[in-house]
């Protein structure tokens, strides 16, 4: 059965406004590092699922591997699409995802208790504050920015709050529009911060390897080379200190 007209109007619209989006990532050095980066942290994704293993800590990690590769996927899709907002919603979703990676890797035996939690444990220990929460602990965090990133996604993109409608407007000071849209400054938005995600992403997954484990060296060596050229760009001061 074909589509409908008017969704195949509004699909033939967004393979428009792909066509746009990528001349603006082909003529942006910085929007083609987010972007490489990012393939960068899927393709880890996909290496460690194929690392064999009968462990089931490690295969819940492939597990979030995989999630985070498929939402990376959907997120850039849509982003390119013109669909901004909903992009940022799977940010959300891998934000909190890398989140809890992070908290696995600090703490393995964490994976087990997590594998078995009933629902007041879930609640308790690993919902997506109690995450937070547990990594400011660790790291010594007072800022509580992680708090922050994920409360800006939930206004801009994972509630209808007021302040959602910004991600509406092709302009800042202008109305919000039905459909998508592509407009540089939103674009490079989006990908600066999926861009930023990946590197977390791609650097927790990493630590999952087994030592011992030489298949994909060059995809891994992938990452870690755009890795460090994004972060020399975007973060020069860290690079130095």
């Amino acid at each position: 059965m074909p589509l409908p007209d008017n969704l195949q109007s509004l699909h033939s619209q967004e393979e428009q406004l792909r066509g746009k989006a990528l001349e603006l990532v082909r003529q942006d050095q910085n929007l083609r590092l987010h972007v490489a980066v990012i393939e960068q942290a899927m393709n880890l994704g996909d290496l460690l699922r194929q690392c064999p293993t009968d462990d089931e800590d490690m295969k819940v990690i492939q597990i979030l591997g995989m999630r985070m590769f498929n939402a990376f996927g959907a997120s850039l899709k849509l982003a390119l699409s013109g669909y901004a907002q909903n992009s940022a919603l799977l940010m959300r979703d891998v934000l909190e995802t890398v989140f809890l990676v992070d908290l696995f890797r600090g703490d393995r035996d964490l994976i087990k208790k997590w594998r078995f939690a009933d629902g007041k444990t879930l609640k308790a220990d690993f919902s997506p504050a109690a995450v937070r929460k547990a990594l400011d602990a660790r790291y010594g965090h007072t800022s509580r920015r992680r708090e922050e990133t994920y409360k800006l996604f939930s206004e801009l993109a994972g509630h209808p709050t007021i302040k959602s409608a910004w991600m509406m407007r092709p302009q800042k000071d202008g109305d919000a529009v039905i459909g998508p849209f592509i407009e540089k400054t939103s674009l490079e938005i989006v990908l600066s911060e999926m861009g930023r995600l990946a590197v977390q992403a791609g650097q927790h997954l990493v630590a999952f390897f087994p030592g011992d484990w030489q298949q994909g060296f060059g995809q891994r060596l992938g990452f870690a080379e755009a890795a460090r050229k994004w972060l020399v760009t975007f973060y020069p001061e860290a690079d130095s200190a």
